[in-house]
């Protein structure tokens, strides 16, 4: 114990105390926003891709039955998750997060598999895949956590931040290297600042390096817009597509804008469910990132309402497991998952708007993706783990 914060290790971990001993509260509340969250997902999923399965399989239950069994395994295992005592992470960090940079390492060699026009799979057996970039987002949610209880005062140092800031640093550097994913690597980065903003004490030094990087930010994308026109290089080809979409339709704005279309043509209520025009092979992969779309064409704004009253109810709860935690390392591994899911759903949102340029991220539990959802209900299950050692006064 030091400042009131459990610091597992395993030389201190009982493995006869693996499973959490007669738990005083669970979050059932966050267990059934997770279970309508899925069920709208997998309704969602086949409303969206049922077309393009047929053709494509000729089965338009293709991706629904893949999705709907790596549901329900993932929900299971979401629930033994939550048996365990959450320490146990802890005592395992840094193995887990050399384990996610190796298997990251796995994807330059023959095991590596290229989808999409990207490299970022390992093949498993029975023509499964796996995306070690996810991961990567697991072992920075809970070693970091693991660092600042370790550090205590010294993470107000310079010294301690910036030894928090490399474990960061390097894992994002690893998944932007070895499997040449910018957005998930802004995630893993992301993920690293909130937790370090949580843990200091103070806000000032944030709030200069905000207002820095938003200059650079708005600086940065006038020189690009003025300057990169004839360039080639992908990455800021898509920044040049973001700023014209219009005009760049047949060099990757395409995409872009026939999901505007189907947000524009949903109106309020939408077309209703399964009416949606531009998933008949309009959108490319609607399925997975653009899925958001299909929901404004068919449910309309108050369907993505209705989405967005959903994550806040789960961002909400993950809050209260946050602040409730009886140490501090369960209070931060909370606030670490729910920087990941705010920070995934915000991105999904600006891009599907054209507010930021295509990164491919996925929406929690809506898009289509069996290493997603895995990883994704494995952080819920830390969550409830969590959950179970809250203390309720008497």
């Amino acid at each position: 114990m030091e400042n009131g914060t459990v610091r597992p290790n395993k030389k201190s971990f009982q493995w006869s105390k693996l499973f959490v001993q007669n738990p005083q509260y669970f979050d059932y509340d966050l267990l059934m926003i997770l279970v309508f969250l899925m069920c709208f997902g997998l309704v969602m999923l086949y409303s969206t891709s049922a077309y393009s399965a047929n053709a494509d399989f000729g089965n338009d239950m293709f991706y629904f039955s893949k999705q709907a069994i790596i549901s329900a395994v993932s929900f299971a295992f979401m629930l033994f998750v939550s048996k365990l005592d959450y320490h146990v992470y802890g005592a395992f960090s840094w193995q887990i997060y050399y384990i996610s940079l190796f298997l990251m390492l796995l994807v330059k060699t023959p095991l590596g598999v290229e989808a999409y026009g990207s490299r970022r799979w390992l093949q498993l057996p029975g023509k499964m895949t796996l995306q070690p970039s996810e991961i990567a987002k697991i072992a920075v949610i809970l070693l970091i956590p693991y660092e600042i209880c370790r550090l205590g005062p010294k993470i107000q140092s310079k010294k301690g931040i910036e030894r928090v800031c490399a474990v960061g640093a390097v894992a994002a550097g690893g998944v932007m290297v070895l499997t040449d994913n910018l957005s998930t690597a802004i995630i893993v980065a992301g993920i690293t600042g909130i937790l370090i903003f949580v843990a200091h004490p103070k806000i000032k030094p944030f709030l200069q390096l905000i207002a820095a990087g938003a200059v650079v930010v708005v600086v940065g994308l006038s020189y690009l817009s003025a300057n990169i026109s004839s360039s080639e290089n992908f990455r800021l080809r898509r920044i040049i597509t973001w700023l014209d979409p219009e005009n760049h339709a047949d060099e990757g704005g395409f995409q872009v804008m026939q999901g505007l279309y189907a947000i524009g043509s949903g109106g309020f209520f939408g077309k209703g469910l399964g009416n949606s025009t531009q998933k008949l092979g309009v959108i490319p992969e609607v399925q997975n990132d653009m899925i958001l779309t299909i929901v404004c064409e068919e449910l309309g704004v108050f369907g993505v309402i209705v989405v967005l009253v959903l994550f806040g109810l789960l961002l909400y709860r993950l809050m209260f497991i946050a602040k409730n935690a009886p140490d501090l390392y369960g209070s931060l591994i909370a606030s670490g998952i729910f920087a990941h899911i705010s920070l995934q759903v915000i991105l999904n949102i600006a891009v599907v708007t054209n507010m930021m340029p295509t990164t491919g991220v996925t929406l929690p539990f809506i898009s289509y993706g069996g290493t997603s959802i895995l990883f994704l209900m494995t952080e819920m299950g830390i969550a409830l783990g969590i959950s179970r050692k809250i203390k309720l006064k008497q």
